[in-house]
């Protein structure tokens, strides 16, 4: 059965019965509601507000804008979907077309003192009110948008020829496309990306607006949305093993291939190849995937285990185009796993400290099968580092997006023991408490390391071990501020015996709460850290209070059977002075509290000037205070390096080593992507800014500095018998 046979409609009334009945926040579902809907689903779809005009809109929502609601219900709600996105789908041609008349027509000069906005999208909810009123105005913005872009190119080509003539190497883009060309190709691949639909993606745009007007991380999956959705959660996903790039001719390039994956083992494909066409089962059939979007070109890709794939490929060498079949098999995101290392440190007076580092991506789990869990692999990396008299634990979870509540209720448990891990709270108001319940297996000295982008599950495990107050959180302001939980459930289930329910898809509705064991949500407001190092993430709008109908931050009653240690054995208000201390000093972060003001200058000012002399002056500036950095870096970058290995080692604790009687030594600063080859960038290679001594960034180093000072002060009130218990 094929995607169009789903009757969508069907598929909109249950999902539509299912959020009034599963949601938290019981909405009516009425005309208010409706307009909530009608506003996401223009905005998801135009969220620069370039394409539609303000005509368009007033229109649609006089037409729809009170009725979505009813028309859900009614099973008639794909009819207002596809007639929104035809409509978008016309503006987009009309646009792109008329871009592309404007390239041909070669007019500015960039002598004026126009400028345009860097963004035109909502702040605080998706509105139905700022986009061009007419087309007369919708071609003033195309015009303004055409010469920036026209602009932009013409200045990075500069900048990159005149860094290759600097470093005696030849101009990467010497063989680039005339800048008008190149630009017209880049409004082709926007025009086939959203002529490239079928009924499941329009139902899909439509429902997940639907879904989103309840919070934004309720959600609809399509049936294709679902299984990325599963292989992302399991790190795991069947394939070829090949990182995959749109180019903006409409090729797909083959930038990465996985070390020991179907295609490296085949051995035909080869970094930087070009990939036109796709014979999914290897049946003859050959698809033109010209300018198609790039997930979409992985779904033709991946596959059953075992079936085969045929590739048309355009060789990186130049060579005539060619066939290459490659059977499918299990390929394993490895940079995705846990990762453990021990860096071994000698002070002054020659006497060796030993700490742990982890560092993992998210909270990942097969759910199929449970082989892959993240916290059986961690419990791996901790129970390695008492092996190896390892004395203090660095936590990195900066990017860590969350993950299996599960999981971070189990691995909580490695550090607190048993106890209350975080509470749940459903819409009547009814508490469920999860709790740790094995013994801990690491209790030495922690730091967790945080960012704006540590969420979920993320900041239930950092709330949870400063709650206990058995860690010092580094990093940002605070984690991201995602404290809800959702629950992937089947539509098909609910839909009628005799329709055709194989796409049906999947809603995703917030159904509770998080709160931590204190009682504080860490919905909007997230974990704030007890260190704030500078940070770039804190000049930008980023975190669950900048998304469109988060819900509200709240607290309730501490968790029974709570109990944390003394605050004082932390030593936060000494650890605090020292770490200030140590930033006041530092060159790093003082070049990153430079760029933090001049980004939250800009973001203020939200213009772009379309004068060339004034970006071209703008940018000098941005080089010549690059050029300066670099000349000062690389001198003390040199003299931290030899300082580095004269008083540290690295020792690698990846889970393919644990087993090894004795883990292998490592240079971080060096060292080349364990899981895949990547294909080299010339043009990323003519940033000459050096690489962090050690693989050490600011943040890692200064929490390294961190946790020194607490495992001193730790060991310090040990021995005088004043740490409290």
């Amino acid at each position: 059965m094929t995607a169009a046979e789903t009757d969508f409609n069907e598929v909109g009334k249950q999902m539509s019965i299912m959020l009034q009945n599963r949601h938290y926040d019981r909405l009516p579902f009425d005309a208010k509601l409706s307009n909530k809907i009608f506003r996401m689903y223009v905005n998801e779809l135009d969220y620069g507000k370039m394409f539609f005009t303000q005509e368009d809109i007033d229109k649609l929502e006089k037409q729809y804008g009170s009725r979505l609601t009813e028309l859900l219900l009614h099973k008639e709600s794909m009819q207002p979907a596809q007639a929104i996105y035809n409509l978008y789908r016309k503006r987009v041609d009309e646009r792109t077309e008329y871009a592309k008349a404007v390239l041909s027509e070669n007019k500015f000069d960039f002598t004026g003192e126009e400028s345009i906005k860097r963004s035109r999208r909502d702040l605080k909810e998706p509105s139905d009110k700022g986009w061009p009123a007419n087309k007369a105005e919708a071609d003033a913005l195309w015009d303004g948008m055409v010469e920036d872009a026209m602009l932009a190119e013409t200045l990075r080509r500069s900048i990159i020829e005149t860094r290759a003539k600097e470093q005696g190497k030849e101009n990467p883009l010497r063989d680039e496309k005339p800048i008008a060309e190149k630009l017209k190709l880049r409004y082709e691949r926007v025009k086939r990306s959203v002529d490239d639909v079928d009924n499941e993606d329009i139902a899909n745009f439509f429902l997940s607006a639907v879904a989103k007007s309840y919070g934004p991380h309720t959600d609809y999956f399509s049936a294709r949305e679902m299984e990325r959705f599963m292989s992302g959660m399991s790190n795991e996903f069947v394939g070829i093993g090949a990182l995959l790039q749109a180019e903006e001719d409409g090729a797909t390039k083959i930038m990465g291939i996985v070390k020991g994956g179907p295609a490296e083992t085949q051995g035909e494909l080869k970094l930087n190849d070009r990939v036109v066409g796709v014979d999914i089962n290897n049946s003859g059939q050959m698809n033109d995937i010209m300018f198609m979007k790039i997930d979409k070109v992985v779904d033709k890709i991946r596959g059953e285990k075992g079936t085969s794939v045929r590739l048309k490929v355009e060789p990186a060498d130049g060579g005539e185009p060619k066939f290459i079949v490659i059977k499918r098999g299990k390929v394993e995101m490895g940079e995705s796993f846990a990762q453990g290392e021990i860096i071994e440190r000698k002070n002054v007076e020659g006497e060796l400290s030993r700490i742990g580092v982890i560092t993992l991506p998210s909270f990942y789990a097969n759910f199929d099968t449970g082989e892959t869990r993240c916290s059986v692999d961690v419990e791996k990396i901790l129970r390695r580092f008492n092996k190896e008299k390892v004395e203090g634990l660095i936590l990195d979870l900066r990017g860590n997006g969350g993950g299996s509540l599960e999981e971070v209720r189990r691995m909580t448990g490695f550090f607190i023991g048993k106890g209350p891990v975080v509470q749940v709270k459903d819409y009547l108001g009814r508490i469920d408490l999860k709790s740790a319940y094995d013994k801990a297996i690491f209790n030495k000295p922690m730091v967790v390391l945080i960012d704006k982008s540590s969420a979920s599950a993320s900041e239930i495990l950092a709330g949870a071990l400063q709650d206990y107050n058995r860690a010092i959180v580094v990093g940002t302001s605070s984690t991201f501020g995602k404290g809800t939980v959702q629950q992937p459930m089947d539509i098909s289930r609910l839909m009628p015996f005799f329709a055709n329910r194989e796409r049906a898809g999947f809603l995703k509705p917030t159904i509770q709460k998080f709160y931590r064991v204190s009682g504080s949500s860490t919905q909007n407001k997230g974990v704030e850290a007890d260190i704030v190092l500078p940070n770039m993430m804190d000049a930008i709008d980023v975190g669950e209070k900048y998304l469109y109908y988060a819900l509200a931050y709240d607290k309730i009653r501490r968790a029974p059977g709570y109990k944390a240690s003394p605050r004082e054995n932390l030593f936060v208000a000494q650890l605090k002075g020292k770490s200030l201390e140590r930033v006041k000093q530092s060159q790093d972060f003082a070049y990153l509290e430079d760029d933090v003001q001049r980004t939250k200058e800009r973001i203020e000012k939200n213009e772009i000037s379309l004068n060339l002399e004034t970006r071209q002056q703008e940018l000098a500036e941005a080089e010549t205070r690059t050029k300066e950095r670099n000349k000062e870096r690389i001198v003390r970058f040199a003299e931290m390096q030899k300082a580095d290995k004269a008083a540290m080692t690295f020792y690698k604790a990846h889970l393919e080593n644990l087993k090894d009687e004795k883990l292998p030594v490592f240079d971080p600063s060096s060292e080349d992507d364990d899981y895949m080859s990547r294909a080299k960038d010339e043009i990323e290679e003519l940033d000459i800014t050096p690489e962090w001594p050690s693989g050490l960034d600011p943040v890692k180093r200064e929490s390294i500095f961190i946790l020194d000072d607490l495992m001193q002060m730790t060991s310090q009130a040990k021995m005088a018998g004043v740490l409290n218990k």
